[in-house]
């Protein structure tokens, strides 16, 4: 019985592990489909949205399926519950990658700023590294390095500050850029989000280490 349940968790971690993966790259490709106007790619990260939520409902299925079959206690039981919580986080960031892919669609004429759009495809970037810190975190079952998320997440929130000011110094030199502003603090208002979604996955390892529900922002 041991064995069949290891199993049935192996597959279960695998099959987070892959989710967070597939989130990230979603991560990364967004912002580069926003940063170069590809509308194309942008759509085809909207199309295929549904491979997330369907990831989702798979390993909660699943998480369910062990919690009945095995009925798993203490540790074993905190692995399931984190990747059942967890895999709702990281659906949800994926939601905030695919409207970053909506906003590439909805910007119109050709306005850019390149120095804020510099800005954003290093947000973006640093958003997916910290998506791979957070999956390598829950593989290596590292609390402190869940920890250290928080530090990324204040990266990322310097990012988001700076291209806000970044975005209403432009419209107020140049109204021609409002539209193409506007869009510039959707994006960063969604990188944003990710990283707070990544702050839960954080707690949720904390949570699966010690049995502890935490919130990592305020320890810090």
């Amino acid at each position: 019985m041991r064995r069949l349940f290891d199993e049935e968790l192996d597959e279960l971690d695998n099959g987070f592990t892959e989710m967070g993966i597939l989130v990230s790259n979603v991560v990364q490709q967004s912002v580069d489909a926003f940063i170069n106007h590809d509308r194309q790619a942008a759509q085809n990260i909207i199309d295929h949205d549904h491979d997330i939520n369907e990831r989702e409902i798979q390993l909660e299925s699943k998480s369910f399926e062990i919690i009945a079959l095995y009925q798993p206690v203490t540790t074993d039981l905190r692995e399931v519950v984190t990747i059942l919580k967890a895999v709702s986080d990281l659906e949800r960031a994926g939601d905030h990658a695919r409207n970053i892919a909506y906003s590439t669609i909805d910007v119109k004429g050709n306005t850019r700023v390149a120095e804020i759009e510099t800005e954003l495809a290093e947000m973006g970037q640093l958003t997916t590294k910290m998506v791979k810190q957070a999956i390598q975190a829950y593989v290596d079952k590292d609390e402190e390095a869940a920890k250290t998320l928080v530090e990324v997440n204040e990266q990322l929130t310097a990012f988001h500050d700076q291209i806000l000011r970044a975005s209403y110094d432009n419209i107020a030199k140049d109204t021609g850029v409002l539209i193409a502003a506007m869009n510039y603090n959707k994006v960063a208002d969604d990188l944003i989000r990710i990283a707070d979604y990544l702050i839960n996955v954080g707690e949720w390892i904390v949570y699966l280490k010690t049995g502890q529900i935490v919130e990592l922002k305020l320890m810090k």
